[in-house]
């Protein structure tokens, strides 16, 4: 009899399993395969939402017809804490998971009309975009200097109707006091910044804004995202790096992120300064040498004279060994994982290549020369 029993029991107990296992394929096949939404729409995430609301938002507007399946299928895939406010394009017949990897990814709005508070490296602009139904894409409105003016008109509009979103977007390599100098003078943000931060521990990237939203809050968020940016990156920091501590990788990163704007040379750069350290060699970065000039106040707006190039400052890199003393701006995350994961080159030397990029070499000779066919083209461009 018991045999009986424990028969039956083995046989429901699969059959169970089995029927456990179908539901979990059938729910997976639900997540990835296309949505039942017949048209595009514009799905807005707001500040402070989660999952459930999204999940319930895109039920009621017909993209999803399980939104369980949604909230399960992105935590499971580890993105849940990832989510983002901003404004999102979800194309007809959007899958759930490529929904997830949308709310989840950059920030960056793909519809809507938006505000975006640019700070960069040579000025500040306010540049207005609504979403172009026949590509898809965001398209510049209209683009201001929130200084100097005129403010256009289609400004006020949107602010007035309520369903902009507003975004305050910092450049990589911009300096603390020129971001906490454009805030000041942001629309919108309320409030003061009582003092400068450190340089280099503001996370250059695009934020939400919410109306009367302090200047301190922000720079706050700005605080914690390059914390978290730079522990992540330190924690999985390759081996034999000659830094002593996250904050030598972060000066790192800002000498990358100052003296090269093309993303697949970071890497190269760095290995180029490591290698030069390693050799006790100066690292010889005008960057730095202007930084001691300018205290990151403004762009010094000349070439540097061979009288600053000798001085003995804590920046000058032409003069003084190894690092300078902090970071001379505020390094983007690409850029502090090239300091943390550096090609491995011989480099010792780089020099502009005349098309915004750089020409390495291992030894002064070839150094040499690429100096001078740079020197031909600067020559060339100069009598153009």
């Amino acid at each position: 009899m018991w045999r009986h029993v424990a028969s039956n029991f083995l046989t429901l107990a699969v059959g169970l399993l089995l029927a456990i296992g179908g539901v979990v394929a059938w729910a997976k096949s639900q997540y990835v395969k296309p949505g039942p939404l017949a048209q595009a729409i514009c799905l807005k995430v707001e500040k402070g939402s989660n999952f459930r609301k999204v999940a319930d938002q895109l039920e009621a507007r017909g993209a999803v017809s399980y939104p369980y399946i949604f909230r399960v299928g992105a935590d499971y895939s580890g993105r849940t804490k990832g989510l983002k406010a901003g404004s999102y394009l979800v194309p007809a017949g959007a899958s759930m998971e490529a929904i997830v990897v949308q709310v989840t990814g950059t920030g960056v709005s793909t519809c809507g009309a938006e505000i975006n508070y640019r700070i960069g490296v040579t000025g500040t602009d306010v540049v207005i975009s609504e979403l172009d139904p026949a590509s898809g894409e965001m398209a510049e409105k209209a683009k201001f200097d929130p200084v100097a003016g005129p403010v256009p008109d289609i400004y006020k509009q949107m602010l007035d109707s309520g369903d902009a979103r507003v975004a305050v977007t910092v450049a990589e390599g911009a300096t603390s006091w020129q971001i906490i100098d454009a805030l000041s003078r942001a629309p919108l943000l309320t409030g003061a910044v009582k003092d400068v931060p450190a340089e280099g521990t503001l996370a250059p990237q695009q934020y939400e804004i919410a109306k009367n939203q302090t200047r301190a809050d922000l720079v706050s968020e700005m605080l914690a995202n390059q914390s978290a940016i730079l522990k992540k990156a330190w924690d999985g920091r390759a081996e034999g790096l000659p830094y002593k501590a996250p904050e030598e990788a972060l000066v790192m990163a800002s000498l990358i992120e100052k003296e090269t704007g093309v993303p697949a040379e970071r890497a190269h750069v760095a290995s180029v300064f490591l290698n030069r350290m390693a050799q006790g060699m100066k690292l010889q970065t005008d960057p730095a040498v202007i930084y001691g000039i300018t205290k990151g106040q403004g762009v010094l707006g000349r070439g540097l004279r061979q009288s600053e190039l000798k001085a003995k400052t804590p920046f000058n890199t032409y003069v003084i060994d190894g690092l300078p003393p902090s970071p001379i701006a505020n390094p983007g995350a690409a850029a502090i994982e090239a300091a943390v994961h550096p090609d491995v080159t011989k480099d010792l030397f780089f020099v502009a290549d005349g098309t915004g990029g750089h020409v390495f070499a291992e030894t002064l000779d070839e150094h040499n020369r690429n100096v001078a066919k740079w020197r031909a083209i600067e020559a060339q461009q100069g009598g153009g």
